[in-house]
């Protein structure tokens, strides 16, 4: 027991001994070396501030475009896929598989004999019609009928054109039609089948226009006009660019996307003996163009210092004269708050607050505590893009 507490006396004494040490060496007054040094300091005035190095570029005026990037699909101008309207077997295909086909031309055939029958029986049955009425007016006229026998005549002549109309109508029926001009795709059947009404026959497309859709963000939905200029690139058909206009824009709003559907309309013209180049289904990059400004004043985006709401800047002045700076101090700093417009490829647009020519800082804001700071360029003009090591 008396080693034990032997041991805990031993400790405590320590521990009060290192503590008072500590505080000795914190609360000593300072000595003859301290006090001059702090004498000379005060001699010669407030030490002059630490320059900060920093790179910086010059605002420059160049083209700057507001858009929008999107993705669609191209559709031709006119698609249907034809189908029959009743059954029958097929009698005639009259048009080859991706050949062209004429408005109003009969592309498929079905049997119609049993329709054609008909209508010569209305047509006997109307002649009958007719030739009675006729009879009866010429007696009726000479006071051997009844006026009532003529409206019996006149309504049995037109039940005969009635019924007439009705079996060309079966008839014309038994033949489908191409409603437009366009292209015919691969048929789906062939002669001799017998097919049930609304069954696939064969597509056909109308390809000298296409159309591309596609949805754009509802923020945007204020800058989008009919007429705007729209630009294509085709993962199909690299190295090209197409442009279209904008038709229609879609009334309704996406309510799960918040976006807006948009189409435009582009020619697919084709050299002599070359194929159209824009088929139905391609996947398009559209760019939405909604204004270009030729002289935009631009900065590259690392520039831009926000603070809440508000967008700033520091740019470099020259020093003003007397001030205390260290010698050859060529730039101070100055925080400017400036107002953004377009955004594109890494550069920002300054529509108030610098001018043409101005330096900017890119890289080192953060060493800049106040304006009036001395700045050492370490890079000037340098691109925008990534931060190089004389920044860090």
């Amino acid at each position: 027991m008396a080693s034990k507490f032997k041991y805990w006396v031993m400790a405590v004494l320590g521990m009060v001994i290192a503590t008072g040490g500590a505080w000795w060496l914190q609360s000593k007054p300072q000595g003859p070396k301290d006090m001059v040094a702090v004498d000379k300091n005060q001699a010669g005035g407030p030490a002059a501030p630490k320059v900060a190095g920093v790179e910086a570029v010059k605002v420059l005026a160049q083209p700057l475009r507001d858009d929008a990037q999107a993705v669609g699909s191209l559709r031709a101008r006119q698609s249907v896929m034809l189908r029959p309207e009743l059954v029958g077997r097929i009698t005639a295909l009259n048009f080859k598989d991706g050949g062209p086909v004429r408005k109003g031309q009969i592309m498929v055939q079905f049997d119609d004999l049993l329709q054609q029958a008909d209508v010569q029986q209305m047509q006997a049955q109307l002649a009958i019609a007719q030739a009675n009425f006729n009879r009866t007016k010429e007696l009726v006229a000479a006071n051997f009928m009844s006026r009532q026998t003529l409206d019996t005549g006149a309504a049995n002549l037109q039940v005969a054109q009635a019924q007439l109309v009705l079996a060309q109508a079966r008839l014309s029926r038994m033949a489908v039609r191409a409603p437009f001009d366009g292209t015919a795709g691969i048929r789906l059947v062939n002669v001799g089948d017998y097919v049930k009404d609304g069954v696939d026959l064969v597509s056909l497309e109308d390809t000298r226009q296409m159309m591309v859709d596609f949805r754009l963000p509802e923020r945007l939905g204020s800058k989008l006009k009919l007429g705007q200029s729209v630009e294509l690139s085709l993962d199909a058909l690299p190295g090209h660019h197409f442009k279209a206009v904008v038709e229609a824009v879609d009334p309704l709003l996406d309510a799960n996307g918040r976006s807006i559907g948009v189409r435009a309309v582009l020619p697919n013209v084709s050299k002599p003996g070359e194929a159209q180049p824009l088929r139905t289904g391609m996947f398009a990059r559209v760019t939405t163009v909604f204004s270009v400004n030729e002289a935009a004043l631009v900065v590259p985006e690392e520039a831009i210092v926000p603070q809440g709401n508000r967008q700033f800047v520091f740019k470099l002045i020259a020093p003003e004269a007397g001030a205390n700076l260290p010698p050859d101090t060529k730039f101070v700093s100055q925080r400017q708050e400036v107002t953004l417009g377009v955004r594109s490829q890494g550069k920002v647009e300054i529509v108030q607050g610098l001018s043409l020519g101005e330096t900017v800082v890119v890289a080192g804001q953060q060493r800049l505590q106040k304006d009036g700071s001395p700045v050492r360029l370490v890079e000037l003009g340098r691109p925008a893009g990534p931060k190089t090591a004389a920044s860090q």
